[in-house]
């Protein structure tokens, strides 16, 4: 447990699986102390806090729900807390929702914006007292939603495209400062939820990607942790895809869709 962030000391909201979980690994991996938090993966949260221990890494557990801000203060006060501050915060935590946009409750429109917008931004609100002691490095997890349309997605690409705004906006507010803010946008990564899909199949679903297969979350931790590190220094304000090739293919049809009638 050495290497590139030695002595950084990071949150990773929603980590607890899938891509969050990912990233938090590999910022240990790379010799971060890290704080996991998790909403509701709590069994997948403390098995990558033994992992770590036992790989001689520092990790700690946190939960919370960051819809409510006062959760988000508190999650982030706590990890500073038991880290001795904080270096990098890795705004993960997110819901999606595939809903027909004449489908989709106020409710559900709510939590939306509430953990995949309100969440980042009072979390690096309460983190930049601590990240500005020796400067640091904020990352949202934004997705290929956020600049495309895709069926179903409309309030979920709108929560992606507000944080994509707020990461450039904010990294100006904060360059100062000495902290500087980007985010990635992963495009198709196999999560566990995937399999819970009718009919996946990860074969299929790859051929949609021009690099030919399906994406890791490590493949989108690798990235974070660059960004989070010294070696990206000169990288503030910046989006990137973290998706085969997607974003940059036109909008033909995929080999397998369906011919429209």
């Amino acid at each position: 447990m050495s290497g590139p962030l030695d002595g950084r000391r990071a949150l990773v909201t929603g980590s607890g699986t899938g891509i969050g979980q990912g990233i938090a690994r590999e910022l240990a991996r790379q010799g971060a102390a890290v704080a996991l938090h998790y909403a509701h993966s709590a069994v997948g949260a403390q098995a990558l806090c033994v992992e770590i221990a036992s790989s001689g890494g520092r990790a700690a557990v946190f939960s919370g729900d960051l819809a409510d801000v006062t959760e988000c203060r508190r999650i982030v006060d706590g990890a500073a807390a038991e880290l001795g501050g904080l270096d990098i915060v890795v705004n993960n935590s997110g819901v999606t929702k595939t809903r027909d946009p004449l489908a989709l409750t106020e409710p559900e429109y709510a939590e939306l914006f509430d953990v995949n917008v309100r969440a980042a931004y009072f979390c690096s609100q309460q983190a930049i007292p601590h990240l500005e002691q020796r400067g640091g490095a904020i990352v949202n997890v934004s997705s290929i939603h956020g600049g495309a349309g895709f069926p179903g997605h409309a309030a979920y690409a709108a929560t992606k495209g507000a944080l994509n705004a707020f990461t450039r906006a904010l990294a100006i507010d904060l360059a100062p400062k000495r902290i500087r803010v980007n985010a990635v946008a992963p495009g198709l990564i196999e999560v566990s939820r995937y399999f819970e899909l009718p009919g996946y199949s990860s074969e299929r679903t790859a051929r949609r990607v021009p690099w030919g297969r399906m994406g890791e979350p490590a493949d989108v931790a690798r990235v974070v942790a660059f960004l989070a590190s010294p070696a990206a220094d000169y990288v503030t304000g910046q989006l990137l895809y973290v998706d085969g090739g997607i974003n940059a293919r036109m909008g033909l049809a995929w080999e397998d869709a369906e011919p429209r009638r």
